[in-house]
């Protein structure tokens, strides 16, 4: 009896074993079969993208990927963002390139809007799963209750975007209260831009220095600024634009009681303005007016002044498979002196080197010689500690790099989110 179930426990093994050997070869056969995808997207969530979307291999270099998917995204309106998914081809597959886009809603929540752009993403990978054993496991569906009906905008393309952001901190012998509001108006259209950023900062800092235990000495500091930013603009066919800046705004910390500044512009993109999320070189020259009324006499013995001013400026973008490169070159002067000038360049390059290196490279230099609104007199040492008085300078450098290098499996599919820190930092 015995040496009987060896025997049919031996038969139940020797079927069973190849045929779970050969479900798990079919199985790793048809994984390897689904389509190798680079995504390049500076804000997605990943986690969520590769729990939504299992059926591709994702790969950690653009060399090894059948499709390259690049999402860029811009500023649709205030408060509204619209994003360009760019599918290429690569490979097999190469030549099957496309561009989809995708606006988001003013009242849609960062949930929502996460959904949407992998909906998006969904639906243009469509073409290349079809190819692929995959396409079995895939099921496309519809909302039945969907009803055809005319969109009617009662709002008219008007965005309103209000934000309060009250801050505070307390210790024994400091104390900083904080406040930031902002309100943002826009209509944006594809022939009209209009947009008003109206913004308000306030900070007030106390410090308390026990003499000794039953009294204290108190020294408040505080800065405050209001500032109110509009602009127009009105398209001129695929490469031109006309519009105007008008800036208004106060500053205890520049030493402005009131300033404003108007500047027609005109701008000029060498590639057409529906390109602009690939590639833009913009060249836009302002010229106008500007009226600064200062709360002390400024070292040039002024309370009060009228300027004439222009500045030109160079904007260049790309975002290609192999990285993306942004630079700006603004210069401006004064007419009424021609000495006073600023002449900046600020740059972000992000370039794949080869596989597995890449490198980043961000900075900006500028050289200044146009403070017409600083404070005259001696500068206290508080003053230069907390930043309430801005100070004479000739230039400003900042930067930085990040060389990374990664190696091993191609293939990063896996989503696991243990341990990740969600918690609030002091």
């Amino acid at each position: 009896m015995q040496n009987k179930s060896l025997i049919v426990i031996s038969f139940l093994l020797a079927f069973s074993f190849p045929a779970s050997i050969s479900g798990q070869e079919t199985a790793d056969t048809t994984r390897r079969a689904a389509v190798k995808v680079f995504l390049d997207c500076q804000d997605c969530d990943m986690n969520y993208t590769r729990q939504q979307i299992p059926y591709i291999n994702y790969v950690r270099d653009v060399r090894e990927a059948q499709v390259f998917i690049l999402v860029t995204d811009q500023n649709a309106a205030s408060g509204v963002e619209q994003f360009t998914f760019t599918f290429q081809g690569q490979g097999n597959f190469k030549g099957m390139n496309d561009t989809l886009s995708y606006t988001t809603n003013p009242d849609q929540t960062n949930t929502e809007i996460r959904k949407k752009r992998t909906d998006m993403l969904k639906m243009g990978l469509m073409r290349y799963v079809v190819r692929t054993p995959l396409f079995n496991e895939i099921e496309i569906t519809h909302n039945e209750e969907l009803e055809g009906e005319e969109v009617i905008d009662r709002w008219n393309y008007w965005v309103f975007e209000l934000s309060t952001e009250p801050q505070f901190e307390s210790e024994e012998e400091q104390k900083e209260l904080g406040l930031r509001n902002s309100v943002n108006i826009s209509r944006v259209t594809p022939e009209l831009k209009l947009e008003i950023e109206m913004d308000h900062f306030y900070d007030r800092e106390k410090f308390i220095e026990f003499v000794n235990t039953d009294s204290a000495e108190t020294t408040t500091y505080s800065t405050r600024s209001t500032s109110m930013d509009n602009l127009f603009v009105k398209s001129i066919g695929d490469h031109w634009s006309a519009g105007i800046k008008w800036d208004l705004g106060s500053s205890t910390r520049e030493n402005y009681s009131f300033t404003t500044r108007i500047l027609p512009s005109l701008e000029y993109d060498i590639y057409p303005y529906s390109e602009a999320t690939h590639r833009q070189l913009r060249i836009l020259y302002s010229i106008g007016y500007q009226f600064n009324n200062y709360i002390d006499t400024t070292v040039y013995n002024r309370t009060s002044e009228n300027l004439y001013l222009h500045s030109l400026n160079i904007a260049f973008q790309v975002q290609k498979k192999w990285g993306s490169i942004n630079m700006a070159l603004t210069g401006s002067n004064y007419f009424n002196d021609f000495s006073r000038n600023r002449l900046e360049l600020n740059s972000w390059i992000s370039l794949r080197i080869f596989k597995g290196l890449s490198l980043e490279i961000y900075g900006g230099v500028a050289h200044i010689n146009d403070q017409f609104n600083l404070k005259k007199g001696e500068i206290t040492e508080a003053e230069r500690l907390l930043q309430l008085r801005e100070l004479q300078t000739r230039y400003r450098f900042a930067g930085g790099l990040q060389l990374s290098y990664t190696f091993g499996s191609i293939y990063n599919n896996v989503v696991n989110p243990r341990f990740n820190e969600s918690h609030f930092h002091f």
